[in-house]
């Protein structure tokens, strides 16, 4: 058969998604490694996940544009459960997690994930940015993160003063090796032509850290993997089941699956922004995730939930279906058992680079400006606690304290929290009418008849009758109405301006 005639069999968006799955290869390898580095486990558990969350997750997923695999939103909490109950705790703790999402994705709740408050869900992001900055900023050094954030901040002043120009040891060529990582990562996104702007930063970060390592000889800690991938995996043991009925880590495998959940959906939810092709059905994804999970549990592996950078950079790359995925968990999986020894050239302290740039892009200051000027001092109040809790105390004490804040929101509205909305479809135009007020407990059932509209047809919002309306819902309204526009659906809105204002935001 000629190559012409095997060309005209495939689908026409094959070679999109070919090409856009090299791209996503790229961006994940080093990101794996580096999450499971900042996760205190061997790097190569990273890369199981990863290669389980393109060829398992991706062909099981809801959202067919995104990309699943660790994530450095859960390297925190792996990191305090490694180092309080030890490696063999994870695989438990993680097929339980993984059963909780399949269970919640079956009764369908994936639409309450959505409804976690925003200020919350970045709040939560931006702790464990910080963490994962001032935990990797030792790792630059070649030297090992210390137990808790606080602890780490305090010894950072430490780490920089000991540092010697006259006595070159292997943290000063560690150091200088992390920040020719970092240098050469953030030129290179600032300076890459346009005909590689598919290239990503990380992964010249990571070529630049090991090339000069390499060349000049430098004898540093490197990357260990083992010489086989199917080595790094470890199926169940004989206490398996039994640690999975432990009640001290029945609360951990709770909070991975939550958190797990909320990052999945809310990175769904943003690329479902980023094109016009099929919307997330968020019970799928949950589901896929939690199968996801389960085999990470049994290989002892990382969790997963789905990214937003290697998402990001399948939609750039011109993906068209879930198959872009797929192939990146190939490409992941035929490079670790092809390349083995090609991994272990890169220094542990360009791994520490990347994340000191992934963790410090977490913090997103100007996320906190957006909930000041268009939704007031309670979210902002929000966000600070989740943040402040999260760096001081541990990722679950924060996320409840961030969730109980999240409740005074309906204090002023407690005897009008019912909404009713009322739907009329013509043929050619959608009619909404919203009567009570709009908050965080009503947004799944908000949510759920303005995803039932079909695709290109006219709506007609009218919300005049809610006199209330928090910054969850508004924030899910206006990013709904935007995503309609941009599609070409006109989308004619009846408002007062306070709401209009929060809507527009």
């Amino acid at each position: 058969m000629t190559s012409a005639r095997l060309a005209s069999l495939l689908p026409v968006s094959f070679s999109r998604d070919f090409t856009a799955s090299i791209v996503v290869f790229l961006v994940a390898l080093p990101l794996c490694m580096g999450i499971a580095v900042a996760s205190g486990v061997p790097p190569e558990k990273g890369l199981i996940t990863g290669i389980i969350g393109g060829l398992v997750v991706g062909a099981l997923a809801g959202s067919p544009l995104q990309v699943s695999g660790p994530a450095a939103g859960l390297a925190v909490i792996v990191f305090e459960l490694v180092r309080d109950h030890g490696l063999s705790a994870l695989g438990p703790i993680l097929a339980l997690a993984g059963a909780i999402q399949f269970v919640a994705g079956i009764l369908k709740l994936g639409g309450w994930f959505r409804a976690i408050s925003p200020a919350v869900v970045h709040g939560m992001l931006a702790g464990i940015g910080a963490l994962i900055v001032v935990g990797q900023f030792h790792v630059l050094f070649d030297a090992k993160p210390l137990p808790n954030g606080l602890q780490n901040l305090a010894a950072m002043p430490a780490r920089l003063l000991g540092l010697s120009a006259s006595n070159v040891a292997a943290a000063e060529m560690a150091f200088a090796i992390g920040l020719v990582t970092i240098v050469a990562m953030l030129t290179w996104e600032k300076l890459r032509p346009a005909t590689m702007k598919l290239v990503p930063g990380a992964l010249v970060g990571v070529l630049a850290g090991t090339l000069v390592a390499w060349g000049f000889g430098l004898s540093i800690t490197r990357v260990e993997v083992p010489s086989s991938i199917v080595a790094a995996i470890v199926p169940p043991d004989a206490g398996f089941l039994g640690r999975m009925l432990d009640p001290a880590l029945l609360v951990t495998a709770v909070a991975i699956a939550f958190i797990a959940s909320a990052e999945t959906l809310l990175s769904a939810a943003a690329v479902d922004r980023m094109h016009n092709g099929v919307r997330t059905d968020y019970d799928k994804e949950l589901r896929a995730q939690g199968v996801g999970n389960l085999l990470c549990g049994f290989a002892g592996a990382l969790p997963m939930t789905g990214v937003i950078v290697r998402s990001s950079a399948n939609v750039q790359a011109g993906a068209a279906t879930r198959l872009s995925a797929v192939l990146h968990g190939a490409w992941l999986l035929a490079f670790v058992a092809l390349l083995p020894w090609l991994l272990r050239e890169i220094p542990m302290a360009s791994l520490a680079g990347i994340l000191v740039v992934t963790g410090w892009r977490l913090v997103s200051v100007s996320h906190v400006r957006h909930l000041f000027h268009h939704h007031g001092v309670l979210p902002v109040v929000i966000w600070v606690a989740t943040f402040v809790m999260v760096v001081a105390t541990d990722l679950l004490t924060g996320v409840i304290v961030g969730l109980g804040l999240s409740l005074l929101e309906l204090v002023p509205h407690l005897r009008r929290l019912r909404l009713r909305v009322d739907a009329n479809h013509g043929d050619e135009r959608s009619e909404i009418r919203l009567e009570g007020a709009a908050t965080f407990l009503t947004l799944p059932k908000l949510l759920k008849t303005l995803e039932s509209i079909p695709g290109g047809r006219a709506v007609s919002l009218d919300i005049r009758k809610v006199p209330a309306i928090d910054h969850s819902s508004a924030e899910m309204l206006g990013e709904w109405i935007q995503r309609r526009r941009s599609g070409g659906t006109p989308v004619n809105l009846d408002a007062e301006d306070d709401q209009l204002r929060k809507i527009a935001a």
